[in-house]
């Protein structure tokens, strides 16, 4: 959440408790222990002040206690329904919990009392976007700079969704503008660099490592400047550098990230305990029988986005985004996984058909089939199973090196904590090759995999063989894949508009020798590739 502005409170010091001045003080300090015990003793003299509610709730919002962040802005929008401020935390607080609607509805209400508040406008149109609004939040952006044109951070989404949109020339201006605003702003130049198509100039380069330099940037663009700075120099030739950069990236984001491979094993040994052929077979016949959905699951940086244009270029499938609610609704309980067996066929049903209602928001066309392809969902196939068995799931898969490689070189905008160590994503891929070969066994048939490498070699067989799978005939737009003119948001955007390329099955070779690390945490699941070890 953004911090109060500091004229929000240093202008009106008589009308506060010291206590209170003191904990706004260490909010803007970002002093999160000075502040939290401050506020909670002023809350327990006062329990009523919606000032120091709202500050409470701003803490949570910052260390990700979005929930209690939202109930806390709830309460003190109960006690004082016209504080505005408090209602355009809460609009904040639901975007960041994948709620843009909820979001919106908030804004409208804060943008009839502020109209003139680039803030508010900016977070709409964002807002808007993950709705896949495009356009509308296009114009938006422009709104605001026309309003307040010197906002390097603004230039910076209306970038991303011009990207978005496939007007790449335009969205490359607006990151050069972001920059030439805020030199040291580290996302800009990841984002220039994370389109792939851009080439680095040596003023480029030179002007990186003099951000890089500084002592004063924030974490958040070092890291991007080192992953930016790295891509510059593979396309260059200088694996050992590049690879040095991304190391540095990688260790810094990885500081700032609370995950343990081990607790992904332990989560698919519970799955599979449970997953059994009588599990499944107790079950058959309840859940929601919708056929729409068509998820594509598996690694990040995998060919998933390349699957999707492919199938969205059919007449009879949609393709929506990277789409929360699965996991969402799978880890409502608080008891998932372990919970699965206790789910009646009733509950089922219902989370099924309240899956198809939450996502109905991101179909934008009559098409019966709609594509779900938030690669993570590879953890929730068992729940995918139970609430939609009608459901088409698609695992795309890539060599082990060349796609573990790929994430370690991306910086994702949120999630994928386990990129960040090349030990922890040979452990994630291998746990993620071991559920799958689980559920090849107890549910033959269930999941149509793609293989990145198939793909590329021989396209029309395997396209004809994704589209058997998925129940639709076979359409020529499906091979001309790159003229689809669709939004997609995703790191893969620019490369989906192209023919397909070899090149992404080689991008790791150079890297090799720095990869000893990945190839021991993948241990026997490398050499078995495409396959999967003996006795899994």
């Amino acid at each position: 959440m953004a911090s109060l502005p500091q004229q929000s409170w240093l202008s009106r010091l008589g009308r506060y408790h010291p206590r209170l001045i003191a904990a706004a003080v260490a909010l803007n300090e970002n002093d999160l222990p000075r502040a939290e015990p401050l506020l909670r003793e002023h809350l327990k003299a006062d329990p009523l002040d919606v000032a120091a509610i709202r500050m409470f709730a701003e803490l949570a919002g910052r260390i990700g206690r979005y929930r209690d962040s939202e109930n806390l802005l709830r309460r003190a929008l109960e006690l004082s329904p016209a504080f505005t401020a408090a209602r355009a935390n809460l609009a904040l607080v639901l975007y960041r919990q994948n709620r843009p609607e909820e979001a919106i509805a908030e804004l409208n209400r804060v943008l009839a009392e502020e109209p003139d508040n680039a803030g508010h406008t900016n977070l709409q149109a964002a807002a808007l976007g993950r709705l896949g609004e495009f356009e509308d939040a296009i114009a938006l952006y422009e709104k605001v700079l026309a309003q307040a044109p010197r906002q390097p951070r603004v230039w910076m989404s209306f970038g991303h969704m011009l990207k978005t949109v496939g007007r790449t020339a335009d969205g490359v201006a607006a990151y050069r503008k972001a920059l030439e605003l805020m030199p040291e702003l580290g996302e800009a130049w990841w984002s220039l660099a994370n389109l792939k198509t851009v080439k680095f100039t040596d003023a480029d380069i030179a002007a990186m490592e003099a951000a890089l330099e500084r002592g004063d940037i924030a974490v958040e663009d070092r890291f991007h400047l080192d992953f930016a700075i790295a891509k510059a120099l593979e396309d260059r030739g200088e694996v050992a550098a590049s690879f040095a950069h991304y190391d540095a990236a990688n260790a810094l984001r990885r500081t700032r990230l609370d995950y343990q491979a081990s607790d992904t094993s332990r989560f698919v040994d519970q799955l599979i305990a449970i997953a059994t052929p009588e599990f499944f077979a107790a079950r058959a016949g309840q859940g929601c029988d919708a056929p729409d959905p068509v998820f594509i699951l598996g690694m990040p940086r995998a060919g998933s986005t390349l699957v999707e244009q492919i199938l969205s270029s059919h007449s009879l499938i949609e393709g929506t985004s990277e789409l929360p609610d699965i996991p969402a609704l799978a880890r409502r309980d608080g008891e998932y996984p372990r919970g699965l067996p206790d789910l009646t066929g009733e509950q089922l049903r219902a989370l099924g058909e309240e899956f198809l209602q939450r996502t109905r928001i991101q179909r934008k066309t009559e098409r019966p089939l709609f594509i779900d392809k938030l690669p993570n969902n590879w953890v929730h196939t068992v729940f995918i199973r139970l609430i939609l068995p009608n459901a088409r799931i698609i695992d795309a898969r890539r060599h082990p090196l060349g796609c573990c490689f790929s994430n370690y070189k991306q910086h994702f905008a949120k999630g994928q904590a386990f990129s960040y160590s090349l030990a922890d994503m040979g452990h994630y891929y291998a746990d993620y090759v071991r559920l799958m070969a689980h559920l090849d066994r107890v549910q033959p048939g269930l999941v149509h995999r793609v293989i990145y490498e198939d793909m590329v070699d021989h396209t029309e067989a395997e396209v004809r063989r994704l589209l058997d799978y998925v129940g639709v005939p076979f359409e020529d737009a499906c091979l001309a894949f790159h003229q689809t003119e669709r939004a997609v948001r995703t790191a893969s955007s620019e490369q989906v508009r192209r023919p397909i390329f070899r090149e992404g099955t080689e991008a790791h070779v150079p890297f090799e020798p720095f990869l000893g690390n990945l190839r021991k945490a993948l241990g026997p699941v490398l050499d078995a590739y495409p396959g999967v070890p003996e006795g899994w």
